[in-house]
């Protein structure tokens, strides 16, 4: 019995080492196994972490811009308030386009004067646009209901003159007008947009930005661009066409008879001296017989865009803000787009911290 026992427990010892040397390599095999998939799982992250790292420094560089940007639409409202107190302390309320404001594009250094030491972290170009020389196409229909006329004649005539003449002046009324018909033949409805590829409707109300005249039935690329630098879309209607800042073929949308060189001399007698109102406008030789009155005309502007394009971290952020300066010569920002690109066009002028 005492063999038996003797030989049961020699059998179990010389098993045991063959079992713990099993038992040795499948663990081997799994932490093996752990660390391949550690390895593939990481391999798999890295890229992605990546992305979200340059995301995030993306995002950052994008909103530190932006706020450089709302700096720089500072700057131009500071510019428009001085030019109002420059106004008032001569007693002549006119905006013309040899102020300060209108001659130039200006370029801001920014710095940064982290731990002492100044240099420059980007740079702010800023231009301001009046939009008192242009046609509002919200004019048209004033309030949404009536045709306006005076508006409605002028930019026809505008057509006219810059030789548009795949649309008519019907298609923007019935854009803007709040009922579902066509004022004439040459008008446009839901009718007609719904067949269109992809489908849309009329807007049926006023116009909120300029770049819906590339939704207009009839409107060109060529067109719009050719119409482009002569409206605007204003939020409120009567805002009146500034004389001293309109351009020479709105000039010459006024008057059907007036000559494109009568046009032009209108234009250099503006260089020599703004009109100072608008009868002095009105009693241009030019315009003798034209039968012209002062409505809708002025000589200042309300209605301002401040141009920011931002160059930051080798990234660019462009910013337009529409702006309005109300008879008190205080300003308020009505809306902000980011989404328009080469908008400066005017020689720069390097400005001093």
């Amino acid at each position: 019995m005492a063999d038996r026992r003797e030989v049961v427990q020699v059998a179990r010892q010389s098993a045991y080492p063959a079992l713990n040397g099993r038992q040795n390599g499948i663990a081997l095999l799994m932490v093996l196994l752990a660390m391949a998939l550690v390895t593939l799982v990481g391999a798999g992250m890295a890229p992605k972490q990546e992305l979200r790292i340059f995301r995030a420094g993306h995002y950052l560089a994008q909103q530190q811009g932006y706020s450089i940007a709302l700096g720089a639409e500072a700057f131009a409202k500071r510019i428009l308030v001085r030019d109002f107190e420059d106004d008032q302390e001569s007693g002549v309320l006119v905006d013309s386009l040899d102020e300060i404001w209108a001659s130039n594009s200006a370029i801001l250094p920014v710095e940064s004067t982290d731990e002492g030491d100044a240099r420059v972290i980007a740079v702010a170009e800023i231009q301001i646009d009046g939009l008192g020389g242009r046609i509002n196409l919200n004019d048209l229909v004033p309030g949404g209901e009536t045709v306006d006329p005076v508006t409605r004649d002028r930019v026809a005539a505008l057509l006219e003159r810059l030789q548009i003449n795949g649309f008519r002046v019907d298609a923007l009324i019935d854009w803007i007008d709040s009922n579902e018909q066509t004022v004439s033949a040459y008008g446009a409805e839901d009718g007609q947009y719904l067949i269109a590829e992809p489908a849309y409707r009329a807007a049926n109300q006023p116009f909120t930005s300029v770049s819906e005249l590339s939704l207009i039935e009839g409107m060109t690329e060529e067109a719009y661009r050719a119409l482009l630098p002569h409206v605007t879309a204003l939020p409120v209607s009567g805002a009146g066409i500034n004389v001293n800042t309109a351009t020479t073929e709105l000039i010459a949308s006024l008057y059907n008879e007036m000559t494109p060189a009568q046009a032009n001399a209108v234009i250099e007698k503006r260089a020599e001296k703004p009109f100072e109102t608008v009868q002095e406008f009105l009693a241009l030789p030019e315009f003798a017989g034209s039968g012209l009155t002062s409505t809708g005309l002025r000589v200042n502007t309300r209605f301002f865009e401040v141009v920011s394009r931002i160059t930051y971290d080798n990234r660019v952020v462009n910013l337009v803000s529409t702006v309005h300066r109300n008879p008190d010569g205080e300003l308020q920002t009505l809306r902000r787009d980011t989404g328009q690109k080469n908008r400066i066009t005017r020689e720069p002028v390097s400005v001093p911290e």
